[in-house]
């Protein structure tokens, strides 16, 4: 959720020619006003978007390497994986679309390239936390219904939910492009320009909505292990001991992602919803950075915690990437 314009008045002090770029401008006399600089590099690069650009490169490159694992390991097309590799494609693209975005803040400046970049970055992050939604209703369903999970109706049902999750995505990110924003109207614009207020409130309303529905999945998803756990005590062939290790590992792992996806975004979502468009545009670089680290934690938690991405991994760096159908994933709840 960043932008690519570029503020430069050439008559301006040495003072105002360093103000953060993609954010509004704080000195009172410069409000609302947009100048495209002809001279890309005639002023410091800000140290907050170095942090992004290294940030989303490191995103980049994690990701890149968990969605080429998926897409070349057969064993791994489970409807978990397909979730999985979704996820992993949004936070791709959100890394790419930093160092797109300090690109061309830094060399190009303009109101269209401005727009499409603010566009991807809104569409990819929504990507990403929608997918971790769509993981976490898989977890759920792949509990209630574990006997059937496997079955060809559980695939279709995943590949609605990615279609719904990266059709919302796309039209959210396409908002700006077509009009929602606040090039003409400087005064209606977020911390985040060029979004306006109503679209940054709407944003994080949204990611307070999945947020909560999120935490009463997973609490649905403990009641559902405690039960299992409690079947287990009283009948030992109700489910193999196995499974409900596999269960719990599972059920923890979903515990981290989402506690990293509190942690990483809360606090920019909030400052979406309380913070104007003249506060110092500090606050909304300190917000937004931690916001992009969840990209950054998710394919660890995946190639760490997950035996067939740690498998698949192993036989890529030893040179003996092949495909091994008779190794499947042993537990839909193991993530």
């Amino acid at each position: 959720m960043n932008e690519s314009l570029v503020v430069n008045d050439s008559s301006a002090t040495p003072a105002a020619a360093d103000t953060l770029p993609w954010m509004e401008v704080d000195s009172p006399e410069h409000n609302g006003s947009l100048e495209f600089s002809t001279a890309p590099l005639d002023f410091p690069i800000n140290p907050w978007d170095i942090m992004l650009c290294m940030s989303g490169t490191v995103i980049a490159c994690e990701n890149a390497i968990v969605v080429a694992i998926i897409f070349y390991t057969p064993s791994l097309r489970t409807p978990m994986f397909v979730l999985i590799g979704s996820l992993a494609t949004a936070d791709l693209l959100a890394g790419m679309g930093l160092i797109l975005n300090f690109v061309f803040q830094y060399v190009i400046s303009s109101e269209t390239i401005s727009l499409i970049t603010v566009g991807f970055l809104v569409a990819s992050f929504t990507a990403s936390i929608s997918s971790l939604l769509a993981i976490t209703v898989d977890r759920y369903f792949s509990l209630y219904n574990a006997l059937t999970y496997f079955s060809e109706k559980t695939l279709q049902y995943v590949h609605l939910m990615l279609l719904g999750t990266w059709g919302v995505s796309i039209f959210l990110g396409l908002l700006p492009v077509l009009g929602w924003n606040c090039l003409q109207e400087p005064a209606s614009c977020s911390i985040v320009r060029p979004l306006t207020r109503s679209n940054v409130t709407l944003l994080a309303i949204s990611f307070f909505a999945i947020f909560v529905l999120m935490l009463t999945l997973y609490f649905k998803i403990c009641k559902i292990v405690c039960h299992h756990a409690h079947q287990i005590a009283l009948q030992q062939h109700f489910f193999a001991t196995s499974h409900y290790v596999a269960t719990k590992k599972g059920v923890s792992t979903l515990a981290i992602i989402l506690g990293t996806f509190g942690a990483s975004w809360l606090p920019f979502a909030i400052y979406c919803l309380v913070g104007e468009r003249h506060y110092p545009s500090v606050y909304t670089y300190a917000t937004l950075l931690p916001a992009t680290y969840n990209s950054m934690i998710n394919p660890i938690i995946y190639a760490y915690r997950n035996t067939e991405i740690q498998r698949s991994i192993y036989m890529l760096l030893c040179g003996c990437f092949q495909a091994n159908g008779a190794y499947r994933s042993r537990s839909p709840s193991e993530v």
